[in-house]
């Protein structure tokens, strides 16, 4: 040491070394952390909340609620434009959209083809000019569940080989186009096939039989009548029967013409639908006898309404109407003052009464028409 420092005082120097705090558990930043976020998302304003005690900071639920009903608005609109679009738009069409399609409500008159020698199906009256009968009774219930007054619904009579064609005749023997056809009209798959022929269902159930002049040997089939002379109506179901059997056809447009070559003895015997053939034995009972054939085919009648197919959904809802509703007794009224009377006076010479059809309606199935909620339009 050199003499110079020896007197100097050497001073001791001490450096303090800070300790770090230990760290925060995860947890607590984990805490803090979601405080932060929870704040920054929902608070905009300043001062911040936790310097305010009269603010409650929202939680990340609170947040969501206007999300929330906003998804159940619009879960709401998608059920209300799905209900529209089925009721108003998808599936099968309303009544309304039927008579729209088919034209009904355009119509002044309703022209009906019938026939106009049938007594008990469908008569004109040459006196009066009044049309009654079974068919009728069918075809005035029919317009008037589509709007038809009576005395707007025009008749004319028609021949079988017309029927397919839709085309009548008037009292001056013009042609005249009609909208249906009821004219004790036989549904078949073949006649189905045409191209202008369109069935309802069905709204009578009869079968063939055959009347003779009265004192004929008892009939039990038409293979009795083998290379005899039998009349029936010409494009009829019955001639094609009568035609198997073997037996001579005579064909004729009208079934009157028939009876008038049977009362001539021109033929042995008429054959054609048993609800028709009841009307002319009821009429001169002491004239005809009239034979039930026991054959299995049911003539199932139905209304021809050409290539319209809305309005045959119409007249399927009037015969779905009259069969479903019980307070609906406008079929059974037709039947009762037609056919009915004319049961008890069709016995066969054993005194067994012939059957000229089914005494109900026909099982009718409910057409696919869209109601509304509030509506029943079928029962």
């Amino acid at each position: 040491m050199d003499d110079e420092n020896a007197g100097a005082q050497v001073r001791k120097v001490v450096v303090h070394r800070r300790v770090p705090e230990p760290r925060r558990p995860r947890s607590a930043r984990a805490q803090r952390a979601m405080s932060g976020l929870r704040r920054t998302f929902t608070q905009t304003d300043f001062p911040p909340a936790f310097a305010r005690p009269d603010r409650v900071v929202r939680t990340w639920g609170g947040s969501l609620a206007p999300w929330r009903l906003a998804a159940v608005g619009v879960i709401i609109i998608l059920v209300l434009a799905f209900s529209w679009v089925r009721l108003f738009h998808i599936g099968p069409p309303s009544i309304e959209d039927l008579r729209r399609t088919a034209g009904v409500d355009e119509w002044q008159t309703l022209p009906i083809a019938v026939k106009d020698d049938q007594p008990g199906i469908a008569e004109r009256n040459p006196v009066d000019g009044v049309w009654r009968g079974f068919d009728i009774d069918i075809a005035y219930m029919i317009a008037e569940d589509l709007g038809f007054r009576r005395d707007e619904v025009r008749f004319y009579g028609i021949e079988s080989e017309d029927r397919a064609r839709m085309e009548a005749t008037d009292l001056d023997g013009k042609p005249v186009p009609v909208k249906m056809v009821i004219a004790s009209y036989s549904i078949t798959a073949d006649r189905e096939r045409e191209p202008n022929v369109m069935f309802t269902q069905s709204y009578l159930h009869t079968e063939q039989s055959v009347i003779t002049l009265k004192g004929h040997d008892k009939v039990a089939s038409l293979e009795e009548f083998k290379d005899k002379d039998v009349c029936s109506l010409s494009s009829s179901t019955s001639a094609k029967t009568a035609d198997e059997s073997d037996a001579k056809l005579v064909r004729r447009n009208r079934v009157s013409e028939c009876f008038e070559l049977l009362d001539h003895e021109e033929v042995d015997a008429v054959t054609t639908d048993a609800a028709i053939l009841g009307g002319y034995k009821a009429r001169d009972p002491d004239k005809y006898d009239h034979w039930d054939l026991g054959l299995d085919k049911t003539e199932a009648w139905g209304v021809s309404v050409g290539a319209n197919a809305a309005l045959r959904d119409l007249v399927n809802i009037t015969l779905y109407r009259s069969f479903k509703d019980p307070k609906d007794a406008r079929w059974e009224q037709a039947y009762q003052n037609n056919i009915l009377p004319e049961t008890a006076k069709n016995k066969a010479t054993d005194g067994q009464l012939v059957p000229l059809s089914r005494p109900g309606q026909p099982v009718t199935a409910r057409p696919r028409v869209r109601e509304l909620p509030w509506e029943e339009a079928v029962p």
